[in-house]
C-alpha cells in the first residue's frame, strides 16, 4: 500500500509518525491483527506533496517518504500512488478530496469531513461512482476504545443507556484559522464533531430533534456552542465545545443502573463504571499506542484489501 499524504501541516506531522512506527513494525499490543495488515499489504511512506516543494521535500527526508512532490495536480497524476492522507485545513478538503477522487485515488480525509452536508453528499456519491474508499479521519471512532465502550455497554451493566452527556474545549481562540469564517472556523467544526461523535456512537437510532445554542466572536464563528440530540427512541445527548478554554472532556453514559466515564473523549485514557450509589465498579485502561492516529491507515489498508 502506498501511502501518501497531502499537505504536510502539524496535523500531517502526528499522521507522518504513526504510519513510519507502523512500517517500523512496533508491537501495537492489542492491535496484533493491524499489524498482520501491515506486514500482508506493505505500508510504504510514498509521497508527500505541498505548494511548496521545499516543505515537501523536508518532510519526506524527516519521515522517510520517498517521493516529494511541489504540487498536489502532480502527486496525484502518479499512478503509484493507492492512499491519500488530506490533511489541509477543512474548508479545504472538499476541494482536494474531490481532486483526489477524481484521479483516481482511495481518500483518508481529515475532520471534519467538510464544511456541510452537500459538500460531504457530493463526495460520497463521486467515491461511489468510482468504487474509491472515502473515509473520514476522526480517529475515535477506529481506536480500540471505541470496542471497548461498546462491549461495556453491550454486558448490560449500567442497563439501557437513556442519555448522555459530552464536552471538548481548549483555549486556542489565538489561532488564525479557527478566527477565520473564510477557512470555516470556530468551535464546532473543529472539536464540536468530537461530542457529536461520541453520541452517535453510543445512540445509534435516528436523530428526531436538535436543538443547539452559540455564542459568536465579532467575526462571526462560534467560540462555545451546545448541542442537544433527541432521538427517535427518546434517548438524549446533552453536547458542548468551546474554543475560550479547556473542558474536562469528559464522557458520560447514563444507564438505568449506573453510568460509565470516558475520560477524554478526544482520545480516551480510561473508562470507569459506577452504580446507582456512585461506588465505582471497575475501571479499565486502554491499550498502549503509537500516538492513536495509526488506527486509521490499519482500517483504510484493510477496507482496501477486502474490497
Amino acid at each position: 500500500m502506498k501511502f501518501a499524504i497531502l499537505a504536510p501541516g502539524k496535523i500531517a506531522q502526528s499522521m507522518a509518525k504513526a504510519v513510519a512506527e507502523l512500517k517500523k513494525g512496533l508491537d501495537l499490543g492489542s492491535t496484533g491483527e493491524g499489524q498482520q495488515t501491515v506486514e500482508k499489504m506493505q505500508l510504504e511512506l510514498y509521497a508527500v506533496a505541498s505548494r511548496d516543494y521545499d516543505r515537501a521535500k523536508e518532510f519526506a527526508k524527516q519521515w522517510g517518504f520517498e517521493k516529494a512532490y511541489g504540487s498536489y495536480e502532480e502527486m496525484l497524476e502518479d499512478e503509484d500512488v493507492e492512499l491519500v492522507y488530506v490533511a489541509s485545513p477543512h474548508s479545504h478538503h472538499y476541494c482536494h478530496a474531490k481532486m483526489c477522487l477524481e484521479h483516481g485515488k482511495n481518500v483518508l480525509l481529515e475532520k471534519a469531513f467538510t464544511v456541510n452536508a452537500k459538500q460531504a453528499e457530493v463526495l460520497i456519491n463521486l467515491a461511489r461512482e468510482k468504487k474509491l474508499l472515502l473515509a473520514e479521519a476522526i480517529w475515535t471512532r477506529y481506536m480500540p476504545s471505541r470496542k471497548m465502550i461498546d462491549d461495556i455497554i453491550a454486558s448490560g451493566i449500567i442497563g439501557e443507556p437513556i442519555s448522555l452527556t459530552a464536552n471538548l474545549g481548549y483555549a486556542m481562540a489565538q489561532k488564525e484559522r479557527l478566527q477565520n469564517p473564510e477557512l470555516a472556523g470556530g468551535a464546532l467544526l473543529d472539536v464540536g464533531v468530537y461530542p457529536i461523535n461520541f453520541a452517535l456512537m453510543v445512540f445509534h437510532k435516528e436523530i428526531k430533534k436538535i436543538d443547539t445554542t452559540a455564542v459568536l466572536s465579532p467575526k462571526g464563528v462560534d467560540w462555545l456552542n451546545s448541542v442537544t440530540l433527541v432521538f427517535e427512541d427518546g434517548k438524549m445527548a446533552v453536547l458542548h465545545s468551546s474554543m475560550l478554554s479547556a473542558t474536562d472532556r469528559l464522557g458520560i453514559i447514563y444507564g438505568e443502573k449506573g453510568y460509565i466515564e470516558v475520560h477524554n473523549i478526544n482520545n480516551c485514557e480510561k473508562i470507569c463504571i459506577f452504580d446507582l450509589e456512585h461506588q465505582m465498579i471497575a475501571c479499565h485502561k486502554v491499550p498502549e499506542q503509537i500516538n492513536g492516529y495509526e488506527y486509521e491507515v490499519l482500517s483504510c489498508m484493510k477496507a482496501i484489501d477486502v474490497g
